[in-house]
């Protein structure tokens, strides 16, 4: 699973036109852990995406944008 992109998707059903666009700020990847700064526009919200490659754990962070690139380096500070 690549997720490196700058949009994404969904697929279009009959009659819906929905596309959420989520736009990849910042990403880094050390010892397996994958973090992503993710910013949502169309609700203007922040999250940090972490994931742990080693075991397959992973988790979402809603964070204020004041506080994004502190929680984007230290996310496990955030989510206690």
């Amino acid at each position: 699973m690549t997720r490196s992109s700058l949009a994404v998707s969904e697929p279009k059903g009959e009659g819906m036109s929905l596309v959420r666009s989520i736009r990849e700020l910042a990403a880094r990847e050390s010892n397996g852990l994958s973090v992503r700064l993710l910013w949502h526009p169309q609700e203007n919200a922040v999250t940090v995406s972490v994931e742990d490659r080693h075991d397959g754990e992973c988790f979402d962070l809603a964070v204020a944008p004041e506080h994004a690139l502190d929680a984007f380096y230290h996310p496990f500070a955030f989510a206690a």
